[in-house]
């Protein structure tokens, strides 16, 4: 009973036993109590007991009370106030966009990427059990059977195709050894030398899968790793073939006398992506700290030729040192530096790269996974609806009882290119996500290489040269390298396009055709027409118009998909 008492009631001032004041259940209720019965139990009371907003929950502060708690408490109160809650449930309203509006500044659309996979995870369900219906297996093996056939005979001739680049690392020191004026110089002979090597290799390797006659997923497989292994191999002759002359330059330098003058030569880098002939080496150098070493050095020489050798000297010695300053011409002509290139995700030769400090394997593991998981669903929609509608397409139009007409060939080509659509629109798409996000992101892991800028928005893409730029950043940036900045300065820069794209669309002829075994040039067509149309979208009635030449370009890009691959297989 006293325990009773003593938790239910409080002794006044008076001396009187009154109930303990309470805290409402519901404070909308308690509030309302409070403003309709002034002479209830929660009265307000000068004698420093609850009051009818705090419920015996705070402690009243006396009008004598310092400046610093009468704000505090002012504070307080206006914190409860903001958080007290309206009988009726209000909502704040605001001028905004919602996510999918242009205006928008929202961009993570994970969610949706997640459901992609969901979509196609509940395809390869689906598929399976319709398999397992029809056939009583889950799954086909008109195209998996296809990956064991010669298998040895793959990885052997690759492994070869893989070391037989390695000439390049030889022939370069060769070179770089050559006295200046020799043939075997690379400015003379080397750059003849390495191009017929490379010629001669590339038709090689193209030639083996016909002579040996291998399926055509070992073809796919390995000439596109060939047309990689070609673009490094280049990479690294061309860029060590033009260190080793900057480094004869150099030396040469050493006596004045007999040395060139002429400007130097700037190999394209990511900051000087045309490669400029360097007049002003102290302007183009931009370090306040570097300017002062340069003054020091040129205290003892007065006359203007002496700061010209002193200057081109700058030039030169930059040029032999890598961006990241750790490594120097020759330094990096060995075979583990050889092996690294190889190694790393990217196609453009240089001395050093930026790394990582270490390897997330969670990451990697998960790419490794993901890069299976990515094949195993190609697989299947080429197994399940690319390979059966060309089939059928291809029985109808080499019907010989009853040849069909020339309107109904048009017929079975559009019906076909139609059933493609979606299965290609797939196909692109995972394509693109094995090979630039989980393949080229599993070798980056591994090599530690810190740059993974493999892509950029290409599915934002208003024209066809932005998409070139976007889509595959390592070959955009092999061939504005090697191809455009090298053609440029003697065609143009019109000309060098014509050219950059040109070698691009040999490049896409030559993986089509021994894919097919045609040489039909449908896809060189098809991707030399995308020049005109770049001109006609730039055009004042077509250019800013951004929804509208994004959907162009993904109409244009899922139909010539379908296009290209009905042309090579059925005509």
């Amino acid at each position: 009973m006293s325990s009773t008492t003593s938790a239910d009631v409080s002794e006044g001032p008076d001396r009187i036993l009154r109930p303990r004041p309470r805290k409402p259940v519901h404070t909308q209720l308690s509030h309302i109590s409070n403003l309709s019965e002034p002479n209830g139990a929660l009265d307000p009371n000068t004698n420093g007991h609850a009051t009818a907003t705090t419920s015996g929950r705070s402690t009243p502060v006396p009008p004598d009370a310092p400046q610093s708690v009468k704000a505090l408490s002012s504070a307080r109160k206006q914190v409860r106030a903001e958080h007290r809650r309206r009988l009726f449930p209000t909502i704040e309203f605001a001028s905004r966009v919602s996510h999918f509006d242009p205006n928008s500044d929202y961009r993570d659309f994970h969610g949706f990427f997640n459901l992609f996979w969901i979509g196609l995870a509940i395809m390869a369900v689906t598929t399976m059990l319709r398999n397992v219906k029809d056939t009583g297996y889950p799954m086909r093996v008109q195209i998996w059977s296809l990956f064991t056939v010669k298998l040895w005979h793959l990885a052997i001739a690759d492994f070869l195709m893989v070391a037989s680049t390695a000439v390049a690392l030889p022939l370069q020191k060769l070179f770089r050894d050559a006295p200046a004026g020799s043939s075997l110089t690379w400015a003379k002979g080397g750059t003849a030398i390495m191009s017929i090597y490379q010629v001669l290799w590339l038709a090689l390797w193209i030639a083996v899968p016909f002579l040996f006659g291998w399926t055509w997923t070992a073809q796919v497989f390995l000439i596109l790793h060939t047309m990689v292994m070609l673009m490094k191999m280049h990479s690294y002759a061309f860029y060590n073939g033009h260190l080793s002359e900057a480094e004869k330059r150099l030396r040469d330098l050493d006596d004045p006398s007999t040395a060139s003058r002429a400007p130097a030569y700037l190999y394209p880098t990511p900051e000087n992506p045309m490669g400029t002939v360097a007049t002003s080496p102290r302007s183009a150098n931009g370090s306040a700290q570097q300017h002062q070493l340069l003054e020091k050095d040129d205290h003892h020489e007065s006359s203007e030729e002496s700061d010209e050798l002193a200057q081109l000297r700058e030039v030169l010695a930059r040029e032999l040192t890598s961006p990241i300053g750790n490594i120097t011409y020759p330094s990096n002509l060995t075979w583990w530096n050889y092996l690294d290139f190889l190694c790393c995700p990217t196609l453009c030769y240089e001395i050093e790269y930026p790394r990582t400090e270490k390897i997330d394997w969670q990451n990697l593991l998960s790419k490794i996974a993901a890069t299976f998981g990515c094949i195993f669903l190609l697989t299947i929609i080429s197994e399940e609806f690319i390979l059966p509608a060309l089939t059928d397409a291809s029985l109808r139009l080499n019907d010989t009882v009853a040849p069909p007409s020339p309107s109904e060939i048009l017929l079975i080509l559009s019906e076909t290119i139609s059933w493609l659509l979606f299965p290609f629109m797939l196909t692109f798409l995972l394509v693109f996500l094995v090979i630039f996000e989980y393949v080229l992101g599993a070798f980056a892991e591994i090599t530690h290489f810190a740059d993974r800028h493999f892509y950029s928005d290409w599915w934002n893409s208003t024209d066809w040269m932005e998409f070139s730029r976007e889509w595959n950043v390592p070959v955009y940036s092999f061939l504005r390298r090697h191809v455009y900045s090298a053609s440029r300065p003697y065609i143009g820069k019109g000309n060098a396009t014509v050219i950059t794209f040109l070698i691009s669309a040999v490049g896409h002829e030559i993986v089509m055709g021994c894919i097919t075994k045609k040489l039909r040039g449908y896809g060189f067509v098809c991707q030399m027409m995308q020049l005109p149309l770049v001109v006609l979208q730039r055009t004042r009635w077509v250019r800013g118009r951004e929804t509208f030449n994004n959907v162009c370009f993904w109409c244009s890009m899922i139909l010539g998909l379908s296009l290209i691959c009905s042309l090579y297989v059925l005509v």
